[in-house]
């Protein structure tokens, strides 16, 4: 028994002693006595929240009015106290008569909207400001301020401010983190189509994905209003599904598949038998930013019925130019077509090496110079798409590459799918791409860019945009 009771005097004697240590003594005396015999408090503001399960303080909230003659030694004895327990704290701020800085205390609590308290509210005033760690609880912060100014040639009026509340610094950074991890779908769909709820698949890989069963869904989210949502946090970025299921129960034998990255937002709306994607986010962090997951699988759940077979996409190319159905001026018109812009791609690729130089040489605001590339990538960049809307006539024209298809779980229904059409629109959407990542890395280089390499960058945008609806085309 006297060991225990030896025991519990120790501690408790070390819990005063840590309490003592963290606690600013100087400061909470003088605003109890100016409290105690200045304070207005039939004007006194009080609020306390506690968690009801715990008990626990969650945030508090204590704001004393007081009047008081100029001469009064508490006040000569603001700046004191705080200057003495300034080894407490974590934060101290002194704002001069004069100032005009204003000044405000951030009080955060659970599940509830943060809240400004407005102190310094004039020039006129002087404020002392202290945070320091809850004694109690290391997720909370305690706040002591004071303001006062003149109220006549004799007296002073100000306010006591004492508040507990969640600390900003921790808050914070959870709920930055919460939301930096956090992916969601926001998604249209038309009036006419009768979908009624989505399933969301979720793997780390696209073959793991593509592995998992029907009923292997993480999530099924309705559609409201013709409008669905979907949020989940992620450790990182993702291969995903999208899949409906008819009012009738059945579902649907195609599905969308997309990258899912932490702390972004895809939009998409459906149509019936397509969808419109987010072109920004494909070019950002998906099928076109290089680092996509599902990027080069469209087709591989599709059966080839013809006689064309899928090759290597490396391989399609020289495989189709060398095709028995075209003539020997068809296959050498094309191959010239195709060398022209591959010589174009070429000096494009040319002029952005040297726009590095051209900016280090010349401010980047002016737009005077000879010789300037992004005028140059311009006008390359316009006659690039020329001459790929050529090309793709000409193939059209010559019907290359055409196969039927089957589609998945339903063996009687065929469609036409141009294949070269489509790699050599992807080729293309790919080289807009890398474009787009040298304008992103000019921004992060020097922060500002001139007038005419804005307008390079947006004709950059609007070739990409095409090209991408171009892939986003389907047959079916």
């Amino acid at each position: 028994m006297l060991l225990i009771a030896i025991t519990a005097v120790t501690t408790t004697s070390a819990q005063q002693r840590k309490q003592q240590v963290n606690t600013p003594n100087n400061v909470i005396k003088t605003f109890d006595f100016i409290q105690e015999h200045y304070g207005q408090n039939n004007s006194l503001e009080y609020s306390l929240k506690k968690n009801p399960n715990t008990g626990i303080i969650e945030s508090k909230e204590v704001i004393v009015p007081f009047v008081c003659k100029k001469s009064e030694p508490c006040i000569a004895m603001v700046a004191n106290c705080f200057q003495i327990d300034e080894r407490v704290s974590y934060q101290i701020s002194h704002i001069a008569k004069g100032n005009r800085n204003r000044f405000s205390i951030k009080v955060l609590t659970s599940n509830e909207p943060a809240k400004t308290v407005v102190t310094r509210t004039s020039n006129n005033q002087e404020m002392w400001y202290m945070a320091v760690k809850n004694p109690d609880n290391p997720q909370l912060r305690d706040v002591y301020a004071i303001v006062w100014e003149d109220m006549d040639a004799e007296n002073v009026k100000g306010k006591i401010f004492m508040i507990t509340s969640l600390r900003p610094d921790l808050f914070e950074k959870e709920m930055e983190k919460e939301a930096n991890n956090t992916f969601k779908i926001e998604g249209r769909v038309d009036a006419e189509i009768k979908d009624s709820l989505y399933n969301v698949y979720i793997a780390d890989t696209y073959e793991e994905l593509n592995a998992l069963d029907e009923d292997d869904y993480i999530a099924c989210v309705p559609v409201v209003n013709k409008r669905f949502e979907y949020s989940v946090q992620l450790d990182k970025p993702k291969a995903g599904r999208i899949r409906c299921i008819f009012p009738d129960g059945s579902l649907c034998s195609a599905w969308i598949d997309i990258d899912m990255v932490p702390g972004e937002t895809y939009h998409m709306t459906v149509h019936n038998g397509y969808y419109d994607g987010d072109d920004n986010y494909e070019n950002r962090v998906g099928r076109y930013s290089g680092k996509s997951l599902v990027a080069g699988h469209e087709y591989d759940d599709v059966v080839i019925t013809d006689t064309v077979a899928l090759v290597p996409e490396a391989e399609r190319a020289e495989q189709f130019n060398a095709n028995a159905y075209l003539t020997e001026a068809q296959q050498k018109e094309i191959q010239n077509k195709g060398k022209a812009i591959d010589a174009n791609k070429k000096y494009i690729e040319l002029l952005y090496s040297s726009v590095s130089e051209y900016m280090e040489r010349q401010p980047a605001k002016q737009n005077s110079w000879d010789n300037n590339p992004f005028k140059m990538i311009s006008k390359q960049n316009a006659i690039l798409d020329k001459q790929i809307d050529d090309i793709l006539k000409t193939l059209s024209d010559y019907g290359i590459g055409k196969v039927q298809i089957v589609l998945p779980n339903e063996t009687n229904k065929t469609v036409l799918l141009d294949l070269l059409r489509y790699h050599a629109t992807v080729d293309i959407l790919n080289f807009f791409t890398l474009q787009n990542q040298a304008f992103n890395e000019l921004y992060k280089k020097y922060g500002d860019i001139s007038k005419d390499a804005t307008k390079c960058q947006k004709q950059v945008h609007k070739l990409t945009e095409k090209y991408l609806k171009m892939t986003q085309k389907k047959s079916y």
